[in-house]
């Protein structure tokens, strides 16, 4: 099945505006999935959005409730909030680079594989990865999708670029009221030596196909002898097809990088550089 975009904007660097598209780096397909079933009856169980006292209610009745205590909530029209405007819904600016070491990995959340939309794109796509691979260097960002801005780190990955979704600040826990009971002492010399020697013997490179999910293997045992198994009850239903978006163009080079560095170093800024495919020239006329 061919990857959907679930993105599609420009990536920038200063001057530099470059089309992507976002696809997702990891497959949910790959694992097991299930369906709840009415036993009796064979039929899919839904879920239907009720009120108490009222019943169901229709989707466009519903609104966004925002508690503001004591069971209070400000309501709020779902058109409100999609009509809200930034800049980051369309266009992902690298703002900051940092060491590839540098940020936490208790930051990363997803990952996703940045893609250039057409062949006018790629080549400052490629100037940006190995302008990035070169220095070693992750770009910050911010972009929103799905109702929610997220902050992003980029980095070179193989021939394209690797973006991954960043936890911000408040997202994360401290640590310290979870280890703070663990004592500071210093560890048994001789533990610490088998130890260490475990650790060395059992090094290697990382290989992810070196690794099986055993309670997923074990599932789909299970699901293929109550296949084979003519007595295992069976339903029938049907899923309905999704539709797909579609997407844009832009870009220019040498001299958006240019006038990205005069910019950089004082000068008036300009709006990012969009290139056109380059006219056909006439053909001569015939004698």
């Amino acid at each position: 099945m061919a990857s959907r975009a679930v993105w599609k904007g420009q990536l920038r660097l200063s001057l530099v505006a470059i089309p992507v598209e976002l696809h997702a780096a990891t497959s949910s397909g790959a694992r097991i999935s299930f369906r709840q079933i009415h036993g009796p009856s064979g039929k899919p169980v839904r879920y239907e959005k009720s009120v108490s006292g009222v019943g169901p209610v229709k989707s466009d009745d519903i609104m966004k409730g925002y508690e503001v205590g004591d069971g209070d909530y400000l309501l709020l029209d779902p058109d409100e909030i999609a009509s809200i405007k930034l800049e980051t819904k369309k266009t992902l600016e690298l703002v900051q680079f940092v060491d590839q070491c540098e940020i936490p990995p208790l930051y990363y959340e997803k990952p996703y594989y940045v893609v250039p939309t057409d062949e006018l794109a790629e080549d400052a796509y490629r100037v940006v990865r190995d302008a990035l691979r070169a220095e070693g260097k992750t770009a910050l960002g911010q972009l929103t999708m799905r109702g929610r801005e997220y902050l992003c780190a980029i980095r070179p990955c193989g021939d394209g670029l690797l973006l991954e979704t960043l936890r911000y600040e408040d997202e994360v826990r401290k640590a310290d009221p979870l280890f703070s009971s663990i004592e500071d002492q210093t560890s048994d010399e001789d533990l610490l030596e088998v130890a260490t020697q475990l650790i060395r013997r059992k090094s290697a490179p990382f290989k992810a196909d070196a690794f099986r999910d055993n309670y997923d293997k074990a599932l789909r045992d299970l699901i293929e002898a109550k296949r084979k198994n003519r007595k295992t009850p069976r339903a029938k239903t049907g899923d309905k097809a999704e539709s797909r978006p579609q997407g844009e163009n832009v870009v220019d080079l040498m001299s958006a990088l240019k006038e990205s560095l005069k910019k950089d170093g004082g000068k008036s800024a300009k709006a990012p550089a969009r290139a056109t495919k380059p006219r056909a020239k006439p053909k001569p006329k015939s004698a």
